[in-house]
């Protein structure tokens, strides 16, 4: 069994991990328990009634959260010259095609997001066994497919993310930093949540929302009541 560190252990103390506490308690607490030197991440897992196996269980969708994710996005458009300036304009940091195709083809993968006109998507299509592994590859559920190049950069800038349903039934995703106040904080887990239920699958039996956890990078996970979570 691995040795609790000191911090790990004040951390520890300083909540009950079998009580299930409502978001503003969980916010709280989670900027108490993190001792990083850097601005942590705040996540949060929220485990669903679904079986991912099933294409009619799938649950997969995309989020504008009010306070962004106050991480620095870095974003590819791959487009046409009739494009680019649309994309530069809006704040993509890399924008451009033939060259970055290359350019990825030979391993270079050093963004956040991949944004591209459905006219490229031959060429874009050809980078999925390297752009795909990497959570990286254009799809149009996720907008980032999409004619309308500057509003899709804008959104990602402001904070716009996608999620998917992992083959073990959870919901991973990144709802801001430790620096962010506490109503921050629950303001944008509950947006995600309560996008979460609105795509609840007809075919979900049972209990949908199973579980919910919030925690930060390398603090422990603070569970939360989902019913209250939820409204």
């Amino acid at each position: 069994m691995a040795k609790l560190t000191k911090n790990k252990k004040e951390a520890l103390a300083k909540f009950d991990r079998n009580n299930l506490y409502s978001l503003p308690e969980a916010a709280e607490i989670v900027k108490k328990v993190t001792y990083t030197k850097f601005d942590a991440s705040v996540d949060l897992d929220v485990r669903l009634g679904v079986d991912p196996r099933k294409a009619n269980q799938m649950v997969r969708g995309i989020v504008t959260l009010p306070h962004g994710t106050g991480k620095t996005v870095r974003v590819l458009v791959l487009c046409g010259p009739e494009k680019e300036d649309e994309a530069k304009e809006a704040g993509a940091d890399y924008v451009g095609l033939d060259e970055y195709v290359e350019k990825i083809k030979g391993g270079w993968t050093d963004v956040d997001v991949v944004i591209t006109t459905p006219n490229v998507m031959p060429k874009v299509g050809a980078l999925g066994r390297i752009l795909g592994p990497r959570g990286l590859m254009p799809n149009p559920k996720a907008g980032t497919v999409t004619m309308d190049i500057g509003k899709a950069v804008k959104d990602i800038k402001a904070g716009k993310i996608d999620f998917k349903v992992d083959k073990f039934g959870i919901i991973h995703a990144s709802i801001g930093k430790v620096s962010f106040d506490q109503q921050q904080i629950v303001e944008n887990a509950k947006e995600l949540i309560q996008t979460i239920v609105r795509l609840k699958p007809a075919a979900a039996k049972g209990t949908y929302v199973r579980s919910i956890f919030m925690s930060s990078t390398m603090s422990p996970g603070i569970q939360v009541e989902t019913k209250s979570a939820s409204l």
